[in-house]
């Protein structure tokens, strides 16, 4: 992997119609770049969750805080790190596992998939990160 050129992207959204499938699409590309760029393996599945995990997060943000919403992603220690920025400084709560509940089940979604999860306050707002594993071993990377 090349020093000068960091392995990390951001994304400012702004809330526009289209603005969550375009984060999605930028997770995308951004793997495809970690393993085309920097021949980091990437599988199938990382590529897919990563995706679902940014829509949920950036879903969340945009609904609940008032403002626009910052997504970045980075490579750290072999994980894809997906940290979403919005200005609520409310924490999410991942809610008790209800079947009859229409909706509402994203974080709940998030936190079974990824290795690792945190929201923490900021001085304005609060950022969320996702963390998952770049490749799972199996044979499906590279794509």
């Amino acid at each position: 992997m090349p020093e000068a050129a960091p392995v990390e992207v951001t994304v400012a959204l702004d809330g526009a119609d289209g603005c969550i499938a375009d984060a999605r699409d930028q997770t995308s590309k951004f793997l495809t770049r970690v393993q085309g760029e920097w021949g980091l393996p990437v599988s199938a599945r990382t590529r897919d969750l990563g995706q679902l995990v940014v829509s949920e997060l950036v879903t969340n943000a945009l609904k609940y805080a008032p403002g626009p919403a910052l997504l970045h992603l980075s490579i750290r220690e072999g994980m894809l790190e997906i940290e979403v920025w919005d200005s609520d400084p409310t924490l999410p709560l991942a809610r008790a596992a209800d079947a009859g509940r229409v909706g509402q089940h994203g974080l709940e979604i998030v936190m079974a998939v990824v290795q690792g999860f945190e929201a923490r306050r900021e001085s304005v707002g609060k950022r969320i990160t996702a963390r998952l594993t770049l490749s799972d071993g199996g044979p499906d990377f590279p794509d």
